[in-house]
């Protein structure tokens, strides 16, 4: 469980992806000084007279056991390595071993938006400070009530669930629902009392 989930029992938006953006830049920029330690045969991007360059037209790259990357930050790769005249293995040896520091930075980053959706939801005028426990309450009757398994999951792998404007909503809803007399009164404490303990287990009590 992340130290930062507000709604969810574990883990884009503009900023998750202006986060991924700078990774495709610095992913282009790794690239092309890892591609001048290669030997001066690999590294030789001019065509000799009647060759042909050594890059292919398009790179297939096989992703390495446990790694996945963005498109983006595949394309500035491609982008780089073709410019650099790269044939296709050589290139492929250099994203294997790009492959941890770069999945480590991703991951950095999406940790980074998901502490930062957080903060904010703990700040919030509406739903946060001390009105957070009780919101989260709330919250938790809404998508208890409404939410599928697969909204939960897609709140769990994302990290979305911490968005504030996710939040939000299912505060509103949670409100309307118990105004409306949809959740009883005993699943109304039982609730709380999963949200209150659900809120500790983040490692962000009040």
């Amino acid at each position: 469980m992340s130290d930062a989930t507000l709604m969810t029992e574990g883990q884009h938006t503009q900023g998750a992806e202006s986060q991924q953006a700078a990774a495709a830049t610095e992913a282009a920029a790794t690239v092309d000084a890892a591609a001048q330690t290669q030997q001066p045969a690999e590294a030789n991007t001019e065509a000799k007279p009647g060759e042909q360059s050594t890059a292919p037209e398009t790179y297939e790259f096989t992703p390495a056991e446990g790694y996945e990357f963005d498109p983006r930050t595949l394309a500035a790769f491609s982008e780089v390595a073709k410019e650099l005249g790269m044939p296709q293995d050589s290139a492929q040896k250099i994203l294997d071993k790009m492959a941890p520091a770069m999945a480590e930075k991703q991951q950095a980053q999406m940790e980074e938006v998901r502490n930062g959706w957080a903060e904010s939801s703990k700040a919030d005028a509406e739903f946060g400070g001390d009105k957070l426990t009780e919101s989260l309450a709330s919250a938790k009757k809404a998508l208890d009530a409404f939410g599928s398994p697969e909204l939960k999951t897609l709140l769990n792998e994302t990290g979305i669930g911490n968005h504030p404007d996710v939040i939000r909503f299912m505060v509103r809803a949670g409100k309307a629902i118990s105004e409306d007399g949809f959740v009883s009164g005993a699943r109304s404490a039982g609730n709380a009392a999963s949200a209150q303990n659900l809120y500790s287990k983040s490692g962000m009590n009040p």
